[in-house]
């Protein structure tokens, strides 16, 4: 019985998706609730379950074209799962979408419409190429990884100079005779892709907050010499009792609420005319992601305990890595938190995610000579900035802001005692 597979039912306010990229090809065995293919949307990636065991008879749709709610991706045949392949079958015998198309790696082992595509852009001999896929497949990860290591930039090269030499000749006249040779230095490779939606979407929000709030940066320095001292002294039974490692993000978020509380104003937004008080407080925490930054959302940050605000960004972080977020991680918040200084960074202006009024940015930490007491002593330093909506904040609360969240980590102890 022949069944079809259609676009899942997108999340509110999404009305199209993007192909991202199929796990299974056509002749493929499949079982029920495997995911088959990834669709993005501007904020979320979804996946394309199976609804039944069988084999996978036609792809209606390749990575790259859109899709809406409803829409038929695949055909799938219900059944028994299609018996594998003989390793001794003729590559002749293979089902093929294209009698032009590129060759599987290893002459019986089929390639995903992804992979196809990567072959023939680049112009990469599938044979050359080390596979890691179930079954020696190849896989999209294997050829971005050749094509990075610098494997494939020979052929890529070859795409650009005149086909004087013969087809099985991957470098230009100038160095036939020096297979594997690097190309030459004047050659200026240039490489047009679109957008993935997830990018177009952050794009047009950094836009849209550049356009429409009045976005201005106060900065500060943070001691953090007694965070250090409370995580070295706590952490070993910290982590045993709550089965993870204490980090610097909870004392970051209860800082953040507790400067909050006294600052109401950097946790509104604007709505028009309108100033909108949010009584509550769900923090963003900004997440890289393979395809982009995303900022789920802590809810009632100021009900969580340390425990609970490392574990949940723990967990975002392993789910936007595995593209896992859904749109209820992501909608709302009332401010956010970005970490520029797990990359290195020692001083930034972030900017505002709407319709929040303030983002504080927090940067790498620095070992410097302070004065203390009137001593010199050394400790490790951090500099924090707060961007915010000057619309609604002024600058004396921005300041007394970021004030407080310096005073509350450099005596942690205000935490406890809410003062």
């Amino acid at each position: 019985m022949s069944i079809e597979i259609k676009v899942p039912a997108l999340p509110e306010s999404v009305t199209e998706a993007t192909v991202a990229e199929w796990h299974k090809a056509e002749g493929d065995s499949v079982t029920r609730d495997e995911n088959l293919a990834d669709l993005e949307t501007d904020k979320v990636v979804l996946e394309v379950p199976a609804i039944d065991n069988g084999t996978l008879v036609k792809i209606l749709v390749q990575p790259g074209d859109t899709v809406t709610a409803g829409d038929v991706l695949a055909v799938l045949e219900a059944g028994d799962a299609a018996p594998k392949k003989s390793d001794d079958k003729p590559a002749a015998s293979q089902p093929s979408n294209s009698s032009d198309e590129a060759e599987p790696a290893s002459g019986d082992v089929q390639q995903s419409p992804a992979v196809r595509r990567l072959l023939e852009e680049h112009d990469l001999d599938a044979s050359a190429i080390p596979a890691t896929g179930k079954g020696g497949r190849l896989t999209k990860t294997d050829v971005e990884k050749y094509l990075k290591d610098g494997s494939g930039k020979s052929a890529s090269a070859a795409e650009s100079k005149p086909a004087a030499k013969a087809p099985e000749t991957q470098l230009g006249d100038r160095d036939a005779g020096a297979v594997g040779s690097a190309p030459v230095q004047d050659e200026r490779i240039e490489q047009r892709v679109p957008m993935t939606r997830i990018r177009a979407r952050i794009a047009e929000r950094l836009v849209e907050a550049q356009q429409t709030a009045a976005m201005l940066t106060t900065f500060n320095e943070v001691d953090l010499h007694a965070v250090d001292k409370l995580r070295k002294q706590y952490r070993d039974v910290f982590e045993k009792n709550h089965k993870v490692r204490l980090g610097y993000m909870s004392f970051f978020v209860r800082a953040a609420v507790e400067a909050l509380k006294r600052y109401p104003i950097v946790n509104a937004s604007v709505d028009g005319n309108d100033i909108v008080y949010h009584g509550y407080y769900d923090i963003g925490i900004a997440v890289s992601s393979p395809r982009g930054l995303v900022v789920p959302i802590l809810r009632d940050a100021d009900k969580l305990s340390f425990a609970e605000v490392e574990s949940s960004i723990g967990e975002f972080g392993a789910r936007a890595k595995d593209n896992k977020l859904t749109m209820d991680d992501l909608l709302g918040g009332t401010f956010s938190i970005t970490n520029g200084g797990v990359f290195g960074s020692m001083m930034s202006t972030p900017i505002l995610n709407p319709p929040q009024s303030a983002i504080l940015g927090m940067h790498g930490i620095n070992k410097k000579p302070v004065v203390v007491n009137d001593e010199i002593v050394i400790r490790p330093m951090m500099y924090l900035a707060l961007t915010y909506d000057h619309r609604i904040i002024d600058g004396r609360e921005a300041v007394m802001f970021l004030r407080t969240i310096k005073e509350v980590l450099e005596d942690p102890a205000r935490m406890l005692l809410e003062i």
